[in-house]
Parts: C-alpha cells; sequence; structure tokens
C-alpha cells in the first residue's frame, strides 16, 4: 500500500545518486561526464550530445564531432566553463578531450566527493523514510489504520529504509574501488 510509493521514492534516490557517480571520471575516458554540458546553440542551452558526435577512440580520450561545425567553439567554451578540469583540444573538425592519470590525491578527493554523495543519498532515503512514517501515522490518528497496523507498516518501512541504505552503501564501496584500482 504506502510503502511501495515511498519504496519507489528510495530507489529514484539511488537512481540520483548512480547519474551523479557516472559523471565522476576514472581516469578512463566515459562520455557520461559530459551528460551534465549545455552548449549555447543558435541562442538555446542544448546538451552536448545533441550537438555532436560523440565518441571514446582511446581508453583516455573523447572525441567529439559537431553535426554543424560552426558550433565547434560554443562546444569548447562550454566545456572550459564546466567543471570537469580538461582543456579540450579544437583541430577546426572536431574536439579531443585527454584525460590525464589521476594522481594519489586526485584519488583520495574523488573517493571523499563519492563518500559525500553517498551520504546525501542515505539523508535523502531517511527523510523518505520520516515521510512514510508521518503518512501512516496520520492514517492511525484519522482511524484508518489500528495501532497494530501502524506497528507493522512502520517496521515494513524501516526494512525498506535498511535495503535502499545497503544499496546506497554497496555503491559507494564499487565507485571506491574502482577509483582507486584504475
Amino acid at each position: 500500500m504506502i510503502d511501495a510509493i515511498y519504496e519507489e521514492k528510495m530507489k529514484k534516490a539511488v537512481a540520483v545518486l548512480l547519474d551523479d557517480y557516472a559523471t565522476i571520471r576514472a581516469g578512463r575516458a566515459n562520455p557520461h561526464i559530459l551528460d551534465k554540458i549545455t552548449v549555447s546553440y543558435y541562442g538555446t542551452d542544448t546538451p552536448i550530445q545533441q550537438v555532436g558526435n560523440i565518441s571514446v577512440p582511446e581508453a583516455r580520450m573523447i572525441c567529439i564531432q559537431p553535426y554543424d561545425p560552426s558550433v565547434l567553439g560554443d562546444i569548447e567554451k562550454a566545456i572550459n566553463a564546466s567543471d570537469l578540469g580538461i582543456n579540450p583540444t579544437n583541430d577546426g573538425k572536431m574536439i579531443r578531450l585527454v584525460f590525464p592519470e589521476l594522481t594519489e590525491d586526485r584519488r583520495k578527493e574523488l573517493v571523499k566527493d563519492v563518500k559525500k554523495k553517498g551520504e546525501n543519498a542515505k539523508v535523502a532515503i531517511r527523510n523518505i523514510r520520516r515521510d512514510a512514517n508521518d503518512a501512516v501515522k496520520k492514517l492511525n490518528k484519522d482511524g484508518e489504520l489500528s495501532d497494530d497496523e501502524l506497528k507493522q507498516s512502520e517496521d515494513e518501512i524501516q526494512k525498506i529504509t535498511d535495503k535502499y541504505v545497503a544499496v546506497v552503501e554497496k555503491e559507494v564501496e564499487n565507485k571506491t574501488k574502482e577509483l582507486m584500482t584504475v
């Protein structure tokens, strides 16, 4: 009943975390790090994927070949303005992003960021648990749930919360391992 609604919200919190993790560069070229970058294309902010073909010809390089060569400069500006920390190389036909080897310090910074994002996801899941508990308590107060049903619902909500907190912890562990072994 009410548990399913809040479980879906917890799934979304985990999905947001995984999207965030996809944008963290782990030393290899991953086209998803460009997902949040938009290019001013004829006055409209357009996702970079819609203005050009993105490919990964080598493990540490991403190439962006715009469909319209006149937008090369705009793509370059958008990448420079982003927080990627990579300088694009423009050869007049395409833009290349070469990823340097990650230093130990940079890896540790990224791991801290991964843990912080994981902690934020756990907080979001706990906030959803609080909202779910408030909803079942209100149903109990309104006479729609007995005290036994209230206790049963609260226990079920806690089990769901524990399940998704464990998923977040596993994802944090996986991403940390990936960053430290690249």
